[in-house]
Parts: C-alpha cells; structure tokens; sequence
C-alpha cells in the first residue's frame, strides 16, 4: 500500500525532531546542548534532511538560521505528524505516565498556573507537565514548532495567530506598583511618573504597546526606563530597594500586592487590559490537554465570579 510514498524511506524521525528543534530555537548551538550531540553532528542532521527532502529549508542571517517558505510549509505538517504519532504512541498505553508540554508566561506564572497544576494532578496523576517560561515571541515559536503544546498568556496579536487558536480566559490588567512606604504613594500616578525611576517590560512584550500609549497620553513619552524587566524576582527586587515605579501584569505581582509588599498607582486607563487565554495550534491533539484546558477555564471562572 505504501510502496509509492512520496517522502524517502531514509528519512527518520531523528531528523524530523532537530528540525522541529532547530525551527523553535533559530539557531543550531542550544539544539545540540540539549540534545547531547556536537554541533557539526547537529548540521550534519539538518543537511540530511534537506537533500532527503530536496529543498533548501534554512536561510543564514547573522547567526539566526531563519525558516525558507518551503521550511514553514514544512514545518506546519511535521509538527503535526509528531504530535499525532505521540498521541497514537500513548492511546497504546492507557493509564502509563504522559507529558504535556506547556508554555506559560509570567502573567500568569505565579498564581493562575499553579492553581491550575494542583488541580490536574488531583484528576489526571499520571500525567507529567512539562513547564517552558519565557518571553511571548521564544514561546509562540516553540509553539508553531510542535515543541509545546499550548501556551497560557496574553492574547496574541492577529498577525501571530495564522493556524493558531485563542480560548478566552480572563481579562487582566497592567498596573503600576511600587514599595509600600513609597514617597509618592498616595499622589496621581502622572506626578511620581514624572519624578521616581522607571521600570517597563521589554519591548517584545505584549503590554508594553498599551504602556507606551499611556505615557504618550501623559506626555512622558521617550523617557529612559531604570530597566526593562517582567521578571517578578528581578522587579520585585528593585522596587523593594529604591522609588521604582514598575508597569506590569496584575497577575505577576498579585501576591505582593495582597502581602502588602507593594502597592498600586490607580492609573484610570481602561486601555491597559488585556485578554489572557490559551493558545493552541489548531490540530493540536495530546492526550490529557482537553482535561488542562477544562480545568483552566473551570479555575478562570470561579475567580471571575469570587
């Protein structure tokens, strides 16, 4: 029956996962880290790959290997064959241990997501969650690439979301905190903006649009930030050690804020909100992720309604 397939018999799986490896990353030197092998052998890989399949899947620029339009396409059918082929692997082994391999970004790392954990391992314990962090663009293209299989954050903007889809969880806003004991506590937030130092997300950031739109609206535009961070060790840190004012999801600094360790500047701006949500590639299909999203969506509504 499958005497005519038209892929060569000589390409095998190994290939296809440093490919899809390689695609995420963007680069050849953290694919061999991890996957234990030497650079050259990595390359080797590829350039089999590539004269297996005929086509040139790679272009060089500086020292990021950028996706050709034939690697897209590529990519886009080879990510969904990995995922099928785990899938059919695992529905062979009902009950064994599984993983679900997610990407979660900060805004929703330090409560949401946790909750979320707890509350799996209660109704599915077999199963193993894999947890990538990082900033927004590194995950969606670990996303695209097969290499997790959902993404927890903020909304994705419309020129991301080809082949990918967004369920709605909630909605969060950005907020400006700094230490409690501020000098400026208690003040408008334009009067300590234009006098304490600044901290903004970095400007891949999904929020830092909404925040520089503020700015602009204060005629504080172009100011040069103490820092660019969202990362809650590194903000936290320094808010507690200075007059900082950090712009930065609700959700990253809740538990600090409830603690009393910092406090908020109401800034009055409904623009600086957002949806945060799930996002998936459209065929995605591991087995036990329709039981995480349920019990995200169960999680996102009972804080909605408490």
């Amino acid at each position: 029956m499958y005497n005519h397939s038209i892929m060569h018999p000589a390409i095998k799986l190994r290939h296809i996962r440093a490919f899809l490896d390689i695609a995420a990353e963007g680069g050849l030197s953290a694919v061999a880290r991890r996957q234990g092998i030497t650079q050259p052998a990595l390359s080797r890989t590829l350039a089999e790959l590539e004269t297996l399949l005929g086509q040139r899947l790679f272009l060089r620029q500086g020292r990021r290997l950028v996706l050709t339009e034939q690697g897209a396409l590529f990519r886009h059918h080879a990510a969904q064959a990995l995922q099928a082929l785990e899938a059919g692997a695992a529905a062979l082994r009902p009950g064994t241990s599984g993983t679900i391999r997610v990407g979660v970004l900060p805004t929703v790392a330090t409560r949401f997501f946790p909750q979320v954990v707890l509350r799996l391992r209660q109704i599915l314990p077999e199963v193993t969650l894999a947890v990538e962090t990082g900033p927004h663009h590194y995950l969606i293209r670990m996303l695209r690439a097969g290499s997790i299989d959902l993404m927890i954050g903020r909304l994705p903007s419309p020129s991301e979301m080809a082949g990918l889809s967004f369920d709605h969880l909630y909605e969060e806003d950005v907020v400006l905190v700094a230490r409690a004991g501020h000098p400026a506590a208690g003040r408008p937030a334009a009067e300590a903006l234009r006098e304490a130092p600044l901290i903004l997300p970095p400007a891949t950031a999904l929020i830092r649009a909404s925040v520089d739109a503020y700015l602009v609206s204060l005629g504080l535009a172009g100011g040069r930030p103490l820092v660019e961070t969202v990362s809650l060790a590194l903000g936290r840190g320094i808010c507690l050690a200075s007059d900082s004012l950090w712009f930065i999801s609700r959700g990253v600094v809740l538990d600090e804020v409830e603690r009393g360790l910092l406090v908020e500047f109401p800034t009055g701006a409904r623009f600086l909100s957002g949806a945060v949500g799930m996002t998936r590639r459209q065929a995605a299909a591991t087995p036990g992720l329709a039981t995480l999203e349920q019990v995200a969506r169960q999680i996102a509504g009972r804080a909605a309604g408490g």
